[in-house]
């Protein structure tokens, strides 16, 4: 087994889920490994890194309401934490209920995901910031 590590850097045009798929298959293609094990890790702790649906635009804004419900926007009438602005706490809020890293299992030299997902970059910051994810593959 070999290990291979990277960080893609991405600047998000807004909030909201953002496709990284195409980015994750070009680095994964550069390290010619046909079976292994991608794991990701967004390092930030306002934005998050999910699989989801990549087909039907109405999920990511159902998604996205889903989570201004769950989490909205407010100072310190909602948080104790609102140092960087009513979207602070939030971001973390969002970040844990959706996660900072997730694995995808390499087969044939490709990313195994289903028919209808995609890796997508959640930002919940507004405005959007410049977010960095790991790469580390585990590969034959």
């Amino acid at each position: 087994m070999r290990q291979v590590t990277g960080i893609l850097a991405f600047e998000p045009p807004a909030p909201g889920l953002h496709l990284i798929t195409d980015e994750i298959a070009a680095w994964l293609a550069a390290q010619g490994a046909e079976t292994g094990l991608l794991t990701l890790f967004c390092q930030h702790s306002s934005a998050s890194i999910a699989i989801q649906e990549n087909c039907d635009p109405d999920v990511m804004r159902d998604l996205e309401d889903a989570f201004a419900r769950m989490a909205p926007q407010g100072g310190a009438e909602l948080y104790r934490h609102h140092a960087e602005g009513p979207d602070d706490m939030p971001g973390h809020i969002r970040t844990v209920l959706s996660g900072v890293n997730i694995a995808v299992p390499v087969i044939g030299g490709r990313l195994a995901l289903g028919r209808w997902q995609g890796i997508f970059l959640w930002e919940h910051r507004t405005p959007a910031r410049r977010r960095s994810v790991a790469l580390h593959l585990l590969a034959d």
